[in-house]
């Protein structure tokens, strides 16, 4: 165990400030500072509160997994941090801390890519990643099928969302039935006491001429609001867990239908499927469902895993350690349309560029202590 890479990662991506450490694939420490109520009032993320919040919380929280871990940050075999997708002012705040944290320490930084990061995760659960390995991404933000041959170095898109991703979808159709920020766990809960058939929702992008491994919510989000709105200018009360449940079926199902048939069209005899809306109990048993019938493995990684967070970082960066793959330079940029295709931002190691001046030496009076 002594010899596997010990890695910190760092997750800014989006209103949590999370920091892991990682041993290997062993998880030694996963702290997690979230943001999530100062932005429920305003129903959805603000990236300048997030911002501000990640400011706050960024040498706390990795003091915090250090201690955790019962690890020194000079032990240290890496820093890795997400560089995109995701907001741009937040991933700034969590590359520039890693820059200074890998500077201080003379440790090599590791950019890598959100997306791939939530791929990698299962391994701290489940073992190795089989190669090739078909994921379903679903989050706030992004609606993915992927299959990557290689989670260091080749991740080729087979699908996206072109409209809301599946977890903005639930956040908006909480919103108009008034449940609150953030809408997936509140929407998860109800529909456990209603009917999944008691309304008929559209399935975007299902027919026979559509692309078949694209997903689009954009139709299905205005057909549930419009059936809500129609209930209410009638007088009618609105049956908040049918609908809830019957929404929640519409998504879960286009999602682990179309998961199915490309590990079929693959030849892949295994599925993993991660981000926040992957916590979703509904989509968890449906695809566990699909995937037994259809003689596929499936991996999902514990609710708390599939969430933004810093252990996925950490993980990914562990495994470009451990692959031998190149470091991150000083000129690391925070990415917010970082392409899945690029797993990670390679260049030399900053260890051997200590001559730049520009990296900020933040927090390396606590790195010792």
């Amino acid at each position: 165990m002594a010899d596997e890479p010990l890695v910190l990662g760092i997750e800014t991506s989006c209103d949590e400030t999370g920091v892991g450490i990682v041993r290997g694939t062993t998880l030694l420490a996963d702290a997690i500072a979230s943001s999530v109520d100062e932005h429920a009032r305003f129903g959805g993320v603000v990236p300048e509160v997030a911002s501000r919040a990640h400011l706050e919380a960024m040498v706390p929280t990795i003091e915090r997994a250090l201690k955790e871990a019962g690890v020194s940050a000079r032990d240290l075999d890496g820093i890795a941090v997400t560089a995109g997708p995701g907001l741009a002012g937040a991933l700034l705040v969590g590359v520039s801390a890693a820059k200074s944290y890998a500077y201080a320490l003379g440790k090599p930084l590791y950019g890598v890519n959100h997306l791939a990061s939530h791929i990698c995760v299962d391994q701290l659960e489940h073992g190795p990643l089989p190669e090739p390995t078909m994921a379903l991404l679903v989050s706030g933000g992004h609606s993915s099928l992927l299959l990557a041959p290689d989670i260091t170095a080749d991740v080729r898109p087979m699908g996206a969302t072109i409209d809301d991703a599946a977890g903005e979808a639930f956040d908006k159709i909480a919103r108009v039935l008034q449940l609150g920020f953030p809408g997936g766990p509140v929407i998860d809960r109800l529909a456990r006491e209603g009917d999944p058939s008691a309304i008929t929702f559209p399935r975007g992008l299902t027919g026979p001429r559509d692309a078949p491994y694209d997903f689009s919510f954009s139709g299905l989000k205005t057909s549930v609001a419009r059936w809500i709105e129609a209930k209410r200018n009638a007088g009618e009360e609105v049956p908040v867990r049918d609908v809830a449940a019957s929404f929640q079926e519409a998504v879960v199902d286009v999602l682990t239908r179309k998961a199915v048939r490309a590990c079929k069209d693959e030849g892949v005899d295994h599925l993993m499927i991660g981000g926040g809306v992957a916590a979703n109990s509904r989509l968890r048993a449906l695809a566990q469902e699909r995937c037994e019938r259809a003689g596929i493995r499936l991996r999902v990684p514990r609710p708390g895993l599939c969430t933004d967070n810093g252990a996925m970082v950490a993980a990914l960066g562990a495994e470009m350690v451990a692959r031998n793959r190149p470091a991150s330079d000083w000129e690391l940029s925070a990415d917010s349309s970082l392409p899945v295709t690029e797993p990670h931002v390679p260049g030399q190691s900053p260890a051997h560029h200590h001559d730049h001046d520009h990296v900020h030496e933040v927090a390396k009076d606590n790195l010792y202590s």
